[in-house]
């Protein structure tokens, strides 16, 4: 165990089922429940209308209206939001560096897998922690992808938060995640985007102390 009290992801205590745990980046915080936890990784779903903090502007503004290098250089601040539309479902393979998030439509339909480019996961007794890279790719059910973000991740490196070797092994890394997808690896082959939650689960919370440090 680091000096920090995380740990990596892969050993041993997991989560138990149907538990609330934090997933966290640097810039928010989603309460989400425990799908399924072991060697390979984790699986938790988020709800619709979950509360969650998300990162901003210091004046309270979205991130992107000040474009992809400026938003790396301005003040930011977390904001109590909820997490909208139907609802995700999110895999993180165990030392992975990216995790993969299931949406669906609001009539239940499957829209696609979002690959989220990030550092691989460590946790605590609360949950995961990770570091976005910024990066993200969308595979559609047809299998195609399509790259996101690729102007936030050149406006980190201008901005000084990625050096321009970092952002190279993000690149590359995506770059391998693309492979897995061509190859129809796991998890984009094994039937996740069938799955629906438990209906006797409770909407996840975040904790009192969260909401109030913020």
């Amino acid at each position: 165990m680091s000096g920090n009290g995380l740990r990596p992801s892969g050993g041993p205590p997991y989560f138990a089922r149907g538990t609330t745990i934090l997933w966290r980046y640097r810039s928010s915080v989603s309460p989400m429940t425990v799908v399924a936890d072991g060697p390979d990784g984790l699986v938790a779903w988020l709800p619709g209308n979950t509360p969650v903090l998300r990162s901003v502007l210091a004046d309270g503004r979205d991130l992107r209206e000040v474009g992809p290098v400026e938003m790396f250089r301005a003040g930011r601040a977390l904001r109590r939001d909820v997490w909208h539309g139907h609802g995700s479902l999110r895999i993180a393979p165990t030392g992975r560096p990216w995790s993969v998030w299931l949406f669906w439509d609001g009539e239940g339909r499957h829209v696609c897998w979002y690959v989220n480019l990030e550092a691989p996961h460590r946790r605590d007794d609360q949950g995961i922690v990770s570091e976005d890279h910024a990066v993200d790719l969308v595979v559609r059910p047809d299998r195609s992808v399509e790259w996101k973000d690729l102007d936030e991740l050149q406006g980190a490196v201008l901005a000084g938060r990625f050096r321009r070797e970092q952002a190279d092994t993000f690149l590359a890394d995506a770059a391998a995640a693309a492979r897995m997808v061509e190859a129809w690896a796991a998890p984009f082959g094994d039937g996740w985007e069938r799955w629906t939650p438990d209906p006797a689960w409770s909407r996840p919370e975040l904790p009192g102390h969260l909401v109030a440090d913020y």
